[in-house]
C-alpha cells in the first residue's frame, strides 16, 4: 500500500536538471523524472531534499533523502579543534582525502586505509583496518556507522567531553573502539564508512533493512580476510551501538558477539516522538554531520511527512528475538539511550547476555580503563576462545545513585532485571491543599504525595510555559527506588485541546531543596517521562508491566471540559532516599534543563492552563519500585 506523504508547506520545489542528474547518480532515482523523484529546498535545514518511492515491509512511502555534505579533499587543512561545533571538534562526519594505501600507524600497528568492500548489490564501501603488525590471525572488532572512519588530519587534539585529552588516539572513530588500544591486545579494528558515508557509494540508509544487510555482508567479508581468525565482534556506543542490534538480528555466521554500549532502539518512540512529543532538532543536528557523495536518509523530513507510526519507522527497529549471540549491553541512568538499551537487552533471545547500568555519561564510561579491561575479557572469551571465567560475571550490575556525584553503591550485582525482590507501591497525588515551596529559579506550586488515596478531590493548575507543580513525600526511613515507575494521571486543559506533559522524578532535602545527581558536572533533572495527551493510546502488544507504550497511530484531542486519564512511562532509575528526604514528582509543560551541550528541544503544543486532578473520582498515582534490603538485622541493613 502506498502511503501519501504530507509535504511541508515551507518546502520549495526545485526544477534543476543538473541537480536531478547529480541525485540520479546515488542510485535512488533511475532517471530524470520530476514527478517520480521531486527535489525540494528546505529552508529549515538550508539543504536540498529529494524524494523517491521506496518499499518498507508491506508499505510503500516517498522516502526523503537530504543531499549530503560533500567530501572535500582540502579538509585536511582545516583545524577542527577551533570549530564552534562540538561534534566537529570530535571528528564526526569528517572525510579526509581518498587515499588507499597501507602504512604503519604506530609502532607495531598496520593500517590498511580505504580498503574496498563490494556488497551483494555491487555497491562499493570503504574501511580503514588496523591490525597488529606481526600477528598472523586475529579477530576483528567492527565499528559500523556514518560518523567518518577517522578524525581529520588537521585536528590539533582529539577531544571527547568527559575524557581527558590524549586518552583516545586519533586512529579512533567517533564513539568507537580505539585501534591503538585494541591492536596491542591482539585484535584488528575495522572502521567502516557505511553505504553513502565518506567516499562509499550510494546513499546513507539509517538503521534500515538495507543497512542491516550491508552489515551482514561486511561481517562475512572481514571474517574471510587472510589475516582474520574468522571471528568478528562489534563495538561502540550511542549511534555506533544502535547498528549492532540490527546486524546481529540478521545472524551473520561469523558474528561472534556484540557490545552495544548505550543505544536508542526504537527511534520513533524513544527519540523523534518520545511520549508522543515531537523532538526533531537533535536528529536534524545529527543528519547535518554526515559527509558523503549522495544522499542521507532524512529522518526529520520523514517525521514531518509521516508523523504516524508506519512501516518506515518499524523498519528501523531490529527484531531482537533473532539476536542469539553473546551481548554485553550498558545503559546510563542519565541519558536518553537508557530505555532503548534496557529494552533491547530484555527482548533479545541470547542465553549469554550481560547488562551494566551506570550513572556516568556514555563517553567517559566507554573509555574508562577499568571498563576497557572488562570489555577485553569479554572479547577474549568470545573472539579468542579464552576460558577466563567471564561466565561468572553477574548478569546485571547497577550503580545505585545518591546525590550530586555520590553513588550509594557501584556495580552492585543482581541476578535479573527488573530485580525480582522488588515490591511495587502506589503513592497518590493530593492537590487538595498546597504546601510551602522552596524558592526556585522558576515558579512552582507544591503539594503532597500520600500513601493512601485521598477522598477529597483537588486540582493543581499551572502555566505550562513558565510553571511547574511538585508533589512530595517525606520518606519515613531509608528506601531504595530501583526499576520502572509508571504514572497514572487525570488531566484537563482550560482553553486548549491538547497537553504536553514533562515529568521528572527527583530527590529533595528535608527543607525541600532539590538534590540533583551530576553528569559531566551538570545537574541532571531526574528520571523522566513525557506525554502528549492526544497521542497517549496504549499499545497492548508492546506494553510490558509498568512500562506503557503508545500506538502512535491515532490522535484524540481533548474536548472542552474533558478530564482524561493518561498512563505515562518513567524511564528506569536507581536511587536511594534517606530518612527525612523527599521523593518528588515534578510535572511541567517543558523539559526543565539548562546549559546542556546536546541540542535537545521539543516542539511542544501547550496553551491555556494545565490541570492535574487528584482524589475522589480522579485518583492520580505513581507506582514505584521499592527494593528491600537483601538482609536486615536491627539497625544493620545490607543492600
Amino acid at each position: 500500500m502506498f502511503l501519501e506523504p504530507k509535504i511541508p508547506a515551507e518546502w520549495v520545489p526545485v526544477k534543476d536538471k543538473k541537480l536531478h542528474d547529480l541525485i540520479q547518480m546515488s542510485g535512488e532515482c533511475a532517471s530524470f523524472d520530476e514527478d517520480a523523484c521531486p527535489i525540494y529546498w528546505d529552508p529549515d535545514t538550508e539543504g536540498y531534499i529529494f524524494l523517491h518511492r521506496e518499499q518498507f515491509g508491506e508499505d510503500e512511502v516517498m522516502a526523503a533523502y537530504r543531499v549530503a555534505r560533500q567530501p572535500n579533499d582540502n579538509q585536511a587543512e582545516v583545524d577542527l579543534s577551533a570549530s564552534d561545533d562540538p561534534m566537529a571538534r570530535m571528528g564526526q562526519g569528517f572525510c579526509p582525502p581518498f587515499n588507499p594505501h597501507t602504512y604503519e600507524a604506530a609502532d607495531g600497528v598496520i593500517c590498511m586505509q580505504d580498503q574496498e568492500v563490494v556488497l551483494r548489490d555491487g555497491t562499493k564501501i570503504y574501511c580503514d583496518i588496523y591490525r597488529p603488525k606481526d600477528v598472523e590471525k586475529v579477530p576483528t572488532i567492527v565499528s559500523w556507522s556514518w560518523f567518518g572512519k577517522r578524525p581529520g588530519d588537521g585536528m590539533s587534539e582529539w577531544q571527547i567531553m568527559g575524557v581527558p585529552p590524549m586518552t583516545v588516539s586519533k586512529c579512533a572513530k567517533f564513539e568507537s573502539p580505539d585501534p591503538l588500544y585494541w591492536c596491542y591486545q591482539g585484535y584488528a579494528v575495522a572502521n567502516v564508512d557505511v553505504r553513502g558515508a565518506g567516499h562509499s557509494e550510494g546513499s546513507v540508509h539509517m538503521f534500515t533493512h538495507q543497512d542491516r544487510e550491508d552489515g551482514y555482508d561486511f561481517v562475512e567479508w572481514v571474517a574471510a580476510q587472510p589475516w582474520s581468525n574468522g571471528k568478528v565482534g562489534m563495538s561502540g556506543n550511542s549511534g555506533v551501538a544502535m547498528h549492532q542490534w540490527g546486524i546481529a538480528a540478521e545472524q551473520p555466521p561469523h558474528l561472534a558477539c556484540i557490545a552495544p554500549w548505550e543505544c536508542t532502539t526504537d527511534l520513533y518512540r524513544e527519540s523523534f516522538f518520545e511520549g508522543g512529543v515531537p523532538a526533531l532538532s537533535f536528529n536534524k543536528f545529527i543528519a547535518a554531520q554526515v559527509t558523503g557523495p549522495n544522499g542521507v536518509d532524512d529522518q526529520v523530513a520523514m517525521a514531518k511527512m509521516y508523523p504516524d507510526m508506519n512501516a518506515y519507522w518499524n523498519d528501523k527497529r531490529a527484531d531482537f528475538r533473532k539476536v542469539k549471540v553473546p551481548v554485553y549491553q550498558t545503559g546510563g541512568w542519565s541519558h536518553f539511550h537508557l530505555p532503548g538499551s534496557i529494552n533491547a537487552w530484555r527482548r533479545c533471545r541470547s542465553h549469554q547476555k550481560w547488562l551494566r547500568i551506570h550513572r556516568d555519561f556514555e563517553w567517559p564510561d566507554t573509555y574508562n580503563p577499568y571498563n576497557l579491561d572488562e570489555l577485553r575479557r569479554y572479547y577474549d572469551r568470545y573472539l579468542k576462545g579464552i576460558h577466563n571465567g567471564w561466565e561468572m560475571m553477574p548478569r546485571v550490575r547497577l550503580d545505585v545513585m545518591d546525590g550530586y556525584d555520590i553513588d550509594y553503591q557501584e556495580k552492585r550485582p543482581e541476578k535479573a532485571w527488573p530485580i525480582k525482590r522488588t515490591v511495587y507501591k502506589k503513592l497518590y497525588l493530593d492537590a487538595s491543599a498546597p504546601k510551602d515551596c522552596v524558592e526556585l529559579d522558576h515558579p512552582a506550586k507544591c503539594y503532597e504525595l500520600a500513601t493512601e488515596a485521598p477522598a477529597t478531590e483537588g486540582k493543581a493548575s499551572y502555566d505550562p510555559a513558565t510553571e511547574e507543580v511538585d508533589f512530595d513525600l517525606t520518606v519515613p526511613e531509608d528506601v531504595e527506588i530501583t526499576g520502572y515507575m509508571s504514572l497514572h494521571l487525570f488531566v484537563s486543559c482550560d482553553g486548549y485541546d491538547d497537553m504536553d506533559l514533562f515529568v521528572n522524578i527527583q530527590k529533595a532535602s528535608e527543607d525541600g531543596t532539590w538534590v540533583p545527581w551530576l553528569t559531566l558536572d551538570e545537574p541532571h533533572p531526574g528520571a523522566w517521562g513525557k506525554c502528549r495527551v492526544s497521542r497517549a493510546t496504549v499499545d497492548a502488544g508492546l506494553t510490558k508491566k509498568h512500562t506503557p507504550v503508545y500506538t502512535m497511530t491515532d490522535t484524540h484531542k481533548l474536548e472542552d471540559g474533558e478530564v482524561r486519564a493518561v498512563d505515562i512511562a518513567i524511564v528506569p532509575t536507581s536511587r536511594v532516599y534517606h530518612k527525612g528526604e523527599r521523593f518528588r514528582v515534578q510535572i511541567s509543560g517543558r523539559y526543565i534543563r539548562d546549559g546542556w551541550f546536546e541540542p535537545l528541544s521539543w516542539d511542544t503544543d501547550n496553551r491555556g492552563t494545565h490541570n492535574v486532578h487528584t482524589g475522589g473520582e480522579h485518583v492520580s498515582w505513581i507506582e514505584v519500585p521499592v527494593v528491600p534490603p537483601r538482609y536486615q538485622a536491627g539497625s544493620y541493613i545490607h543492600r
